[in-house]
Parts: C-alpha cells; structure tokens; sequence
C-alpha cells in the first residue's frame, strides 16, 4: 500500500469532564509522525474516551490537542477525516453475520462512497472492483492476514474468526482509507502472551510504514510512547519510550498523567446525567459533548459510556 504521511499527535492539559467527575485530566503528548502510541491504564481509567477524543469521536472540555495540525476540540470533523479506527467494541464492530469477503467489499465500498472523490464514482464499473480489489489484497498483505489459510478461505464467517484474526482484520479495513492515524480499543484483550506481542508487531509495522498509531492496552511493551491514565500527576514512573525507526527525528515524548474518574468531581451535577450530542438545545454545564457521525459514536457503550458513569471499564 502506499505509505501515508503519518499525523503527529500533540496535546497539552487535554481533559473530558462527564456529569459525574473527571473522566481523563491533565494530559499530555508530543509524538512525531508514524509514532506508536500506548495509552496504557486499568479498565474504567478513561482510556476508551482519551482514544475517542484524540481521534474528533468525543468533544474534549479542557485543553487542547493537535492531530496533524488540526486543533481539538474545534477541528473534529477534520481530524476525523484522517483518522481510522481499528476495533473499537460498540462504535465500529464487524458485522459477525457477514464473511471474511463481505466484510472486505463493504469496508472499501464505504470507503470509496464517503472518502473518495466523486470522480473515482464515475469510473466504469470493472475498473472500480479492480481498484477496490488491489486495495484489499494491499491491506491483508500490510496486516499479514491470508484468507487463504482461513478455515473456509474467505468465506469463512467473521464470528469464526479468532481474536487475533478479528483484529487483522479490523485493521486491514481501516487501513482501505490511507488514514494518517490509525486508533484501536483494547489491544491486548483475550490475547495470550504470545498473540499480544504478535499484534504489537502488527502495529509496529503499520508505523513503519508511516502512519501514527494510537492502542489502548493494560500493559504496553518496550520501546512505545506511553501515555497514562488512571493515575495522579506526578506519581508511578512511565515507561521510557524509543523512537520508531520510520518516524522523522524529533524530541522524545512528553508524558503527564490523567486524572481516574472521580477525581475532582463536581459535586453539583446530576447522578444520572449523560453526555448529551453535540449541539443540544441546552448544553448542560461542563457535560462531554460527543461528535455525531453515524459510524462515530457517541460513546463506546462498553468502555466510553461505562467510565463516564463510574461503573464499567473504558
């Protein structure tokens, strides 16, 4: 595939404060392009929002990031532009009743549909299926996933798929668009200690070839950038981060720390309030405000939503 320019990621005191408390506070990066990011932190320590917030899918409260040049929280529809999520539970799942093929032809579909010029739609019908059929071959060879060696090649069903596969896979589609920053939830979820530095592999070799990548993990591994959540600023010692070979020279990271949920929360505000779209009619005071796109939820309602209201994991 063609390599794209990765986006550099930076953010200073970046927060997003939900109706019950702080979700994530204070943090802080300075990752060059084609980086490979960590968010690393225990379930329910805002992780999921931080991803969704970094990639214009969440509304930040405080602070301010950039993700190539464009500036959150005003910037989110540009950001989401270029940036492609991975799997992310509740926001972009497969689909488990489609096949490995399926899934393929609808990734790159709605690829061309809402992310190609509308000259590409104009194209005779053969040349486009060409076009879309060398992309997908491109992206299962970036992500080392033959359908071939599937139980049932490509018709195999993705809720066959085992984890690791599931997770090729995802990322082989977000890969279709040429994103400048890939995101991806839960990393090493369900993974056996030799699947999870199979899937850092993966990632590495994604940032090789030039594009930014941000995962959430429990325990990130040597040699990433680091950014912690669920901890006070100033305490624990984070894990010193090497540069990726692609990645342009630059300074080595600058890590902070987030805030866990519940600290420094506001005593006023209602128990079983949620974070509202947008744009609501009457915006409550300091409430998160999600970005609206169909396939850019507003909250993942396993991790996003679960942490905003103190009780799951995010």
């Amino acid at each position: 595939m063609d390599s794209p320019h990765g986006a550099a990621v930076k953010a200073e005191g970046f927060g997003l404060k939900g109706p019950r408390g702080w979700v994530f506070r204070g943090v802080g990066i300075d990752a060059a392009p084609g980086s490979l990011i960590a968010l690393e932190g225990p379930s329910g320590s805002g992780r999921t929002c931080l991803l969704l917030a970094l990639t214009g899918r969440m509304k930040a409260t405080e602070g301010h990031a950039e993700i190539g040049r464009h500036r959150l929280p005003k910037k989110m529809a540009a950001v989401r532009r270029i940036a492609a999520l991975g799997p992310v539970p509740g926001v972009n799942d497969l689909d488990q009743a489609l096949t490995v093929a399926e899934q393929l032809r609808e990734g790159a579909m709605l690829q061309r549909r809402y992310e190609a010029p509308l000259r590409t739609l104009l194209r005779p019908r053969g040349e486009r299926r060409a076009t879309a059929r060398t992309r997908i071959d491109e992206a299962l060879a970036a992500v080392g996933l033959d359908p071939a060696a599937l139980p049932k090649g490509e018709r195999t069903s993705v809720r066959d798929l085992e984890r690791l596969e599931a997770v090729r896979l995802s990322v082989a589609i977000a890969l279709l668009g040429g994103p400048r920053l890939l995101a991806l939830d839960d990393l090493d979820l369900k993974l056996s200690d030799a699947e999870r530095a199979e899937a850092w592999a993966l990632l590495r070799s994604v940032a090789d070839r030039g594009t930014t990548v941000l995962a959430v993990c429990s325990e990130a591994p040597e040699g990433v950038t680091v950014v912690r959540t669920g901890a006070e600023p100033g305490t624990g010692a984070a894990a010193p981060a090497k540069p990726v070979p692609a990645a342009p020279a630059a300074e080595g990271p600058k890590i902070t720390w987030g805030l866990p949920p519940g600290k420094d929360t506001d005593p006023d505000a209602p128990a079983t309030a949620r974070p509202g779209p947008e744009e609501p009619p009457a915006p409550a005071a300091g409430a998160a405000e999600p970005a609206t796109d169909h396939d850019e939820a507003t909250e993942d309602t396993k991790g996003a939503d679960d942490a905003l209201a103190e009780t799951g994991r995010a």
